[in-house]
C-alpha cells in the first residue's frame, strides 16, 4: 500500500509541475517573452521578485571570495521609486545614487553611465509612478547597454524595472530582449484581480547574477546539500532553468493553476491589453479633463483640485500616462481639504479611492515640496504613514488617488466628478441622491468567444455603442454587470 501510495504521489508531482510549466510559459507569451531568452520565477508579489534580485547583489558583491566586486555593489534609483525599490540601498556596502529626474538618467545613460566605484550595479526604476500613473522611458534598458558596449565598459550595469503599476493597464512586450530589462517584477494580482501571485521575469543572459549569487537556498533549489558543520559544508544548485534555483520551497501550485485560468478570461472580456490600454487611456483623460475643469463660484475661477503630474505627461497619451490622477482638493479659500478625510467620504459613498503617501517617497517630497529636514521633523511630531498627520502647517503630507482599470467605465468616471463637486465646491450645485446599486462594468467579449458567467451577479445586459471603440472594434459586444458596489482595480501600493 505505501508503494501505491508513493507511486500515485509521484505521478501527481509529475502532473503538476507539467501543468506549472506550461502556465508559466503561457505567462511569458503573455507578455511576447520567448521562453528561449527569458525565464519566469513565480512569487508571491512584486516586492518579494525585487528582493530577490536585491539579495542577489548583495550576497555576490559582500561574498569575500568573488573577485568581481568584493565591496558592495553600485546602486541607482529614480525619484519615482516605489518604496521597495529604494530599499534596495540598505542592503548595499558600496555606492547609491538618487536620480531627480527623466534628465538626469539620461545625462547618465548619454555620458557612458559613468561614476559608479564598482565593477558590478544595478539601475532600478518603475514603469509607471504608482503615485501620479506617469510612465518612464522603457528604452533605458537597451540604452544603458548600448552605452555600455559602445564604451567597452570594465563595469557592468544591470536593469530592474519595477512594471507592477504599468503592467496594469499596457501590454508588456519582451520581443526585443536586446532592449529588454534584466529583470522585471510584477505582479498577476494588479493585472487580473486574481490569484494573489508574482513574478519575476529574468533575461537568460543576466541570469547567473541571481542563480550563482544569492547564497541562500531553499527546499527544492538544490540537488544535494551536506549538511555537516566546517570543511564539509557544501550544497549543488539546480542548473537546468534559473527559476529552479530561485523558487524556494512547495510553489502556490494552486494559485498557479488559477493563473491559467485568469489568462483563459481575461482574454474572453477584454481581448488583449492593447485594448485594455486604449479603454483605460479614453477614460483618463476624460477624468482629468473634467476634474481640472471644476471651479469654485467665488473667488471666481479658484480650482476645486490640485492634480500632480510632470508636464510631460499626456492624459490620454498611452506612452507617457496611466490611468491614475493623483490630486488633492481645494477649498474656495486656496486651502488644501484632509486627503484622508476626502477617502473616508468616498468610502460612505460606496467609492474605492486611496490616500496617503502611497509608498512613493520620492515622488510625495518632489511633488509636495518636503525637504529632508522637514520630513524628519513630521516623522518627531508624530506623522506616520500608518497613522498620518494630514496636514502640517497647512502643507499636506499625501494625496488622493483615483485609478482606473480594464472594468471601470464612463458612469464610474461621471460618478467620482459628480461626488467631488457636490461635496466641495463652494456655492455649486449639490448632487442628488445616488443609486446605490451602480451599472458597472463595460466587459469586451472577444470575437467567437463564449459568454463568461460571472458570480453573484444581480443583472447582465447587452449594451451598444458603448465608448472608446475604434473603428476596428465597432461590431465587439460588451456586457455590463451589476455590482453592490463601486470598485476601483489600480496600481500598486
Amino acid at each position: 500500500m505505501a508503494a501505491r501510495q508513493n507511486k500515485l504521489t509521484l505521478i501527481m508531482q509529475e502532473l503538476r509541475g507539467a501543468r506549472i510549466d506550461k502556465v508559466r510559459e503561457r505567462a511569458l507569451r503573455f507578455f511576447n517573452a520567448s521562453p528561449d531568452e527569458f525565464d519566469l520565477v513565480f512569487v508571491a508579489n512584486a516586492t518579494a521578485a525585487i528582493k530577490i534580485v536585491a539579495d542577489a547583489f548583495r550576497d555576490i558583491s559582500s561574498n569575500p571570495g568573488n573577485i568581481e566586486t568584493p565591496t558592495g555593489f553600485w546602486y541607482g534609483w529614480h525619484r519615482d521609486a516605489h518604496t521597495s525599490l529604494v530599499g534596495i540601498r540598505e542592503v548595499n556596502s558600496g555606492s547609491n545614487r538618487f536620480f531627480h529626474s527623466d534628465e538626469d538618467v539620461q545625462r547618465w545613460i548619454d555620458g557612458g553611465c559613468n561614476g559608479q566605484d564598482s565593477p558590478l550595479g544595478l539601475f532600478a526604476y518603475p514603469g509607471q509612478s504608482n503615485m501620479t500613473g506617469r510612465r518612464l522611458p522603457l528604452k533605458w534598458p537597451g540604452e544603458i547597454r548600448a552605452t555600455q558596449a559602445a564604451h567597452s565598459a570594465s563595469n557592468q550595469i544591470y536593469t530592474l524595472l519595477d512594471a507592477a503599476a504599468l503592467s496594469t493597464t499596457r501590454p508588456l512586450d519582451f520581443g526585443d530582449s536586446s532592449a529588454a530589462p534584466d529583470f522585471t517584477a510584477l505582479s498577476f494580482y494588479k493585472i487580473f484581480g486574481f490569484p494573489d501571485l508574482g513574478a519575476l521575469i529574468v533575461r537568460k543572459a543576466s541570469a547567473h547574477l541571481l542563480t550563482h549569487g544569492r547564497r541562500y537556498f531553499g527546499g527544492g533549489t538544490v540537488e544535494m546539500v551536506i549538511s555537516q558543520p566546517a570543511a564539509a559544508e557544501w550544497h549543488a544548485k539546480k542548473q537546468t532553468q534559473p527559476h529552479a534555483s530561485l523558487e524556494d520551497g512547495t510553489l502556490p501550485f494552486h494559485s498557479i493553476i488559477a493563473l491559467d485560468h485568469a489568462l483563459d478570461t481575461h482574454a474572453a472580456l477584454f481581448g488583449s491589453m492593447a485594448l485594455v490600454s486604449a479603454h483605460t487611456a479614453h477614460l483618463v483623460r476624460e477624468l482629468h479633463a473634467r476634474l481640472t475643469a471644476l471651479r469654485h463660484a467665488s473667488p471666481e475661477g479658484a480650482p476645486v483640485v490640485r492634480v500632480y503630474n510632470d508636464e510631460g505627461a499626456v492624459y490620454g497619451g498611452a506612452v507617457t500616462q496611466g490611468a491614475t490622477v493623483a490630486f488633492n482638493v481645494l477649498r474656495a479659500d486656496g486651502t488644501v481639504v484632509g486627503y484622508a478625510d476626502v477617502e473616508r467620504a468616498a468610502d460612505k459613498e460606496g467609492i474605492a479611492v486611496r490616500s496617503g503617501s502611497l509608498c512613493n517617497p520620492g515622488g510625495m517630497a518632489g511633488y509636495l515640496e518636503w525637504g529632508a529636514g522637514e520630513m524628519r521633523e513630521a516623522y518627531a511630531n508624530g506623522h506616520r504613514c500608518s497613522d498620518p498627520v494630514q496636514l502640517v502647517d497647512g502643507k499636506p503630507t499625501g494625496v488622493v488617488r483615483v485609478s482606473l482599470g480594464a472594468m471601470s467605465t464612463m458612469r464610474d468616471v461621471k460618478r467620482w466628478v459628480e461626488f467631488v463637486e457636490g461635496r466641495y465646491v463652494e456655492a455649486g450645485r449639490q448632487m442628488g441622491k445616488t443609486e446605490q446599486t451602480r451599472l458597472r462594468p463595460a466587459l469586451p467579449i472577444a470575437s467567437g468567444a463564449s459568454m463568461v458567467k460571472v458570480p453573484q451577479v444581480k443583472e447582465v445586459v447587452e449594451v451598444q455603442n458603448v465608448e472608446p471603440l475604434d473603428a476596428a472594434r465597432s461590431k465587439r459586444r460588451w456586457v455590463c454587470v451589476r455590482l453592490p458596489k463601486l470598485i476601483s482595480h489600480g496600481n500598486r501600493a
